[in-house]
């Protein structure tokens, strides 16, 4: 059977003999429970139609016509998990959840022709739906996209696009990366320096980090998103369920903070940081400095109702505290053993204060180091072996190896003629073929893979041109790990449907590194 072009591709899929066709006297049957998603569909396929398709709670008495009807069905297990049909009389929706049902209804858009995705009118197309029958529910519970907005700000413009493109693709979790050492870029009420020092820098570095003489573009770059500009997209997030994430990185990636308040740092006087090289100043760990940052923290849970609140912890030099009397002294009298030993009673600390008001901690697999904080989430991005020991420790997981789903690498081997990148090839195959449980976990262990997601770092992505350009197709494919089930894993198969896939994106308006047939299926 030749499967429509869906991605990510659904669990179970069958062709009916008869469809319908989308037209101006289709109505949306839909009772309270499902209004929300009803409305959000319905406004959806509006722009291309031109059709203001009415919604009703029941089928109307003089209905001919076909109709589209969603249904949430509590008796239904999973989440996400919903059926679609579609047959002469129209199209059947039925999921558990809205989150369910609004997945379905991102299928039942793939299901019609590309252009149904363009946000102007397009009069020339018979909005055809072939017939099918579709169960479908995700393989992991957590499938993200991480954007960097500290190396270079992006407009708020893009998060909303970026969050439509996330739906698109059935992605749940937008990991927002908001602060760094090149920038800081939430609005902290208490502490308006963060914002009016930190996500400022005179100038920035031109070429790759490794190149020397190192040199400068001479431009003042910076920006940062409101507490309102925040909440307006966590809620327009929600409304397409999905949950945003946000990392304020510590007690490493934190010069822009120094710079902004030095008390925060080890005594050196810094400004923003203008290089992509990991800087060797961090927080210092006096009791002034973590109130510091716990009360950054609950602004941030304020803004943000994700249980989860990811920290960082990665990438933290100890030069600093290894001449600091102070670190010194606390390791010695906290019997902590050595500055991993800090670290981790750091991040115990955090971990703990995010407990205390019902939110959960995730760092990058670095927060292993000296001993791994009760209750934490490692998200692994140094290969697996940091996520494997975390499983077997009884810690939830979530994969993200560099090497796989890093979206600032390469996309082809032979990149002379690609912009520049951070670093190595990441291809459209090595994202498709990446499976997030290693084959050495038991199946207990496995379980605690939470999912996956793409990562995309801003070092050397400054516009919001060149970030589609790295995110698409990869994102689609990685998109389809994560939902999608383990096996078959076909790649010329996932590549037919990309044919189509990528014309759905044009007409979305996303403009990616085209689809190469001839090198990327060689």
């Amino acid at each position: 059977m030749t499967i429509p072009g869906i991605v990510p591709r659904p669990v179970g899929i069958q062709t009916l003999p008869q469809g319908f066709s989308l037209s101006a006297t289709t109505a949306i049957i839909a009772d309270e429970a499902a209004d929300a998603v009803a409305r959000t569909l319905a406004a959806s396929l509006r722009p291309a139609t031109g059709f203001a398709l009415p919604i009703h709670a029941a089928v109307p008495h003089a209905a001919g016509h076909p109709t589209i009807r969603l249904t949430i069905d509590r008796s239904i297990a999973g989440g996400e998990a919903y059926g679609l049909r579609v047959d002469a009389s129209g199209a059947d929706l039925v999921a558990g959840t809205e989150a369910g049902l609004f997945m379905a209804t991102q299928t039942l858009r793939q299901l019609l022709p590309p252009r149904i995705y363009s946000y102007q009118l397009v009069d020339d197309v018979d909005w055809a739906l072939p017939g099918v029958l579709i169960e479908d529910a995700p393989r992991f519970v957590w499938r993200d996209l991480m954007l960097d907005v500290s190396r270079h700000f992006m407009p708020i413009e893009f998060i909303y696009r970026l969050i439509d493109l996330m739906a698109m693709h059935k992605l749940n979790r937008f990991h927002w990366h908001l602060t760094d050492d090149q920038g800081w870029r939430i609005e902290i009420r208490k502490y308006p320096g963060l914002t009016d020092v930190g996500s400022w820098r005179a100038r920035t570095q031109l070429g790759h980090k490794y190149d020397r003489p190192v040199r400068y573009d001479q431009v003042r770059r910076g920006g940062f998103y409101t507490q309102p500009q925040i909440r307006s997209v966590v809620r327009y997030a929600a409304a397409r369920h999905i949950v945003i994430v946000p990392e304020i990185d510590m007690p490493g990636h934190v010069q822009a903070a120094i710079a902004a308040y030095p008390s925060l740092g080890n005594g050196a006087q810094v400004a923003v940081s203008e290089r992509w090289e990991i800087t060797p100043h961090v927080l210092n760990m006096r009791e002034s400095t973590i109130s510091f940052m716990q009360d950054v923290l609950l602004e941030v849970m304020e803004l943000f109702p994700s249980r989860q609140i990811h920290i960082g912890g990665d990438e933290c030099p100890k030069t600093e505290w290894k001449t600091s009397p102070h670190a010194q002294a606390l390791i010695r009298d906290q019997g902590l053993g050595d500055e991993d030993g800090l670290q981790s009673w750091f991040i115990r600390r955090m971990a703990a204060f995010l407990a205390e008001h019902g939110r959960q901690l995730v760092g990058w697999d670095e927060i292993l180091l000296g001993g791994l904080a009760d209750g934490a989430v490692v998200m692994s991005w140094q290969g697996m072996d940091g996520g494997i020991e975390a499983a077997r420790a009884g810690h939830d997981v979530i994969m993200t190896p560099q090497a796989h789903v890093y979206l600032d690498y390469y996309q082809v081997e032979d990149f002379v003629d690609e912009p520049l990148a951070i670093r190595g090839t990441t291809t459209l195959r090595d994202c498709y073929l990446f499976d997030p449980v290693p084959d050495v976990l038991t199946p207990a262990e496995a379980a605690r893979v939470l999912g996956t997601g793409a990562k995309l770092w801003t070092e050397y992505v400054a516009t919001p041109t060149h970030a589609e350009y790295m995110l698409l197709p990869r994102l689609c494919a990685i998109a389809e790990v994560a939902w999608s089930p383990r096996a078959p894993r076909d790649f010329a198969e996932f590549h037919r449907r990309m044919m189509v896939h990528e014309r759905r994106l044009t007409a979305a308006g996303w403009h990616g590194r085209p689809l190469d047939p001839y090198r990327e299926l060689a």
